[in-house]
């Protein structure tokens, strides 16, 4: 139909922990949805799934952006700009980015990660 029902989840370290609320009919999902996650200090990533809902079938898997440590320790301050999604299974071609900013913030002490994605597309 030329449109997708998307919506997100994010995992760490492969566990899902969330899901946002589904846009309908849209290729340029809006979701303005914030949370606030601990992260144990040994993590190795955070996964977005986005994910197109289907009401007859199983869902299908646009893409997934991956936040490892080793991006993190490449850009110590933290990074903003366009992401592409890369593919879930080798099979499906992807097509879309997310316009991700990723924040360091506080001392060694007590750092938090504040992870904004500001669009899609």
């Amino acid at each position: 139909t030329g449109s997708s029902d998307p919506y997100c989840i994010v995992k760490i370290d492969d566990e899902a922990i969330i899901r946002t609320a589904t846009v309908w009919k849209t290729l340029s999902p809006f979701w303005g949805e914030e949370y606030e996650v601990h992260l144990q200090p040994t993590f190795h990533s955070v996964s977005i799934y986005v994910m197109d809902e289907d009401a007859l079938s199983r869902d299908d898997v646009i893409g997934k952006v991956c936040i490892t440590r080793d991006m993190l320790a490449e850009h110590p301050k933290g990074y903003s700009g366009w992401v592409s999604l890369s593919e879930v299974d080798p099979d499906e071609e992807v097509q879309g980015e997310i316009h991700l900013r990723v924040e360091v913030l506080g001392s060694q002490g007590g750092r938090q990660l504040r992870c904004t994605v500001l669009e899609a597309r």
